[in-house]
């Protein structure tokens, strides 16, 4: 095989995987859009949504600067070199990585050094299958940590909250199932796409759940009580009211596929494998011998263009909608930092604010850092943004920004709080929102917490005006700290100073909305 022309071909899928939406998951956001009442948080979020796709197709940059772990699935020919595969495709990440495709995100586990180049002890993920036809199949999907911490794996028989007693039977399955969806809420950028293994061992069925999201959304599992499963766990997940970022809304699942595999005795797992709406997943076939690309797939289907005119039209009524009532208030606030506490006590949850000026990124690194040590930057009434963006320095050694969308916060709830307190912090910008710690703190303290859409990295990268400087690189680029100017910065206020969240009040109707569903409906 001509292995220069193979590495050219993974180089292709790599970015397209990383900047271009499918076909079939444009479809699926289409008709969530579509479903939404317009002038709710919601309706704003599938806009911003819908104009970050449309940016990252035009910038040809990253959808989510959260480009995860890359993981291949490669079907060869019997007689084709591996070896030989494995080295191209870790040629054509460094280079990604290097062009700004790809976020730097492979960490050393034991001394949390990161290699700068993705790869590393295990990364990228290949699973090799040999097979009697005579072309190269190759899938990639970039599933980011935000997804991929909501992953959960339940053993039957067990209890679920609001759903009771789950058994080792079609209908326990259904429960774990509809308790997955539930759990995430917006943590994992609903809404989303679920892969679900049931059987196996604990590796080997999140195996198969990931497997699952490598199916087209739109095919029809050939298993009828599990085809019945599949359309059942979509309908009822979406009256969950759990919506678009968790603000609520009609939409929060868009997607589920389920396999199945036999497993021993003692053992009954449900595995689900949890993507974001930015379910960045392509493939191609390959010429076995001269290594170019003979056909993409996932590619069946009319292709939703988000930049036409009717659709620009319709993200531009929705986000007019929204303006004349943003979410719950009706109000629009212009935010400039440093912020005082007495603007930030203004602040109520449902608010739509719009910051300008300086606000610094920090991630896990950084709030342990900070945690025991001074801050290298004074950051009295500042804002910290829960964000790893993707950064290319240009010939001169100036710093711009690649792709740029929130984190998500829950991780940073060990610290938060304390951190607020010490360093005078007014504002924390995140995806999924925090927990009790820190509303206490916003309370007590004077802040808030404000959720911006997750996955719109090209949407809020368009926002960072420029990059003034960074702190502690010795963490890596994601987990830096930088100092970015911003203008019109959009998000919500989900947390306020008043001891009020968003977040806490959608868990807790969604969780009375689960509780419908404990009666058996299969088995």
């Amino acid at each position: 095989m001509n292995i220069e022309k193979f590495q050219e071909s993974m180089y292709s899928l790599i970015v397209e995987t990383s900047t271009n939406l499918p076909k079939d998951v444009r479809r699926a956001i289409k008709a969530a859009k579509a479903r939404e009442s317009s002038g709710t948080r919601s309706a704003m979020s599938l806009a911003t949504i819908t104009k970050n796709i449309t940016m990252a197709d035009d910038n040809v940059s990253p959808i989510c600067q959260d480009t995860g772990l890359p993981t291949f699935k490669i079907k060869t020919p019997v007689g084709v070199n591996q070896l030989e595969i494995k080295q191209a495709i870790k040629n054509a990440l460094i280079l990604a990585t290097k062009a700004g495709k790809l976020r730097p995100n492979a960490v050393d586990s034991l001394t949390g050094e990161n290699s700068g180049d993705n790869l590393g002890l295990g990364l990228p993920v290949m699973k090799f299958e040999q097979w009697e036809k005579d072309y190269i199949d190759v899938r990639l999907i970039l599933k980011g940590g935000g997804c991929e911490n909501k992953n959960i794996q339940y053993s039957l028989p067990c209890e679920l909250e609001g759903l009771g007693r789950a058994g080792r039977d079609l209908d326990g399955i259904r429960k774990c199932i509809l308790h997955s969806v539930y759990q995430a809420q917006g943590q994992g950028c609903s809404a989303g796409f679920i892969g679900v293994g049931i059987g196996g061992d604990r590796s080997a069925g999140y195996d198969l759940a990931k497997q699952q999201l490598f199916r087209n959304s739109e095919d029809i599992n050939p298993h009828e009580d599990l085809r019945k499963l599949e359309e059942y766990i979509v309908e009822k997940a979406n009256e969950l009211g759990i919506g678009t970022m968790g603000f609520g809304g009609e939409t929060t699942l868009l997607g589920c596929k389920i396999g199945v595999m036999h497993r021993i005795p003692a053992s009954f797992f449900v595995s689900v494998a949890y993507n974001c709406w930015a379910f960045r997943r392509l493939g191609v076939e390959v010429h076995a011998e001269t290594g170019a690309i003979n056909e993409w797939l996932y590619q069946e289907g009319e292709n939703i263009d988000f930049a036409a005119e009717k659709e620009l039209e319709s993200a531009r009524l929705e986000m007019a909608a929204t303006s004349e009532k943003p979410a719950d208030t009706g109000r629009e606030i212009i935010l400039q930092a440093p912020i005082t506490e007495e603007k930030i006590r203004e602040l109520k949850v449902g608010d739509v604010v719009h910051i300008s000026g300086r606000m610094y990124t920090g991630r896990d690194a950084i709030h342990k850092y900070l945690s025991t040590n001074d801050a290298p930057v004074d950051l009295d009434g500042q804002i910290i943004y829960h964000c790893g963006p993707v950064m290319l320095k240009d010939n001169e050694g100036k710093w711009h920004v690649k792709a740029a969308g929130p984190t998500t916060s829950i991780r940073e709830e060990p610290y938060q709080g304390d951190i607020m307190k010490r360093f005078g912090i007014r504002a924390v910008i995140g995806k999924g929102g925090m927990g009790p710690k820190t509303l206490a703190a916003l309370e007590e303290h004077g802040g808030v917490y404000l959720n911006a859409i997750g996955g719109a990295a090209q949407y809020y990268a368009d926002c960072i005006k420029s990059v003034e400087g960074v702190d502690l690189m010795q963490y890596g680029i994601p987990e830096a700290m930088w100092h970015l100017n911003v203008e019109g910065f959009t998000a919500v206020v989900t947390m306020d100073s008043h001891g009020n969240s968003l977040h806490r009040d959608v868990d807790q109707s969604s969780l009375e909305k689960l509780s419908q569903f404990k009666e058996p409906v299969f088995g």
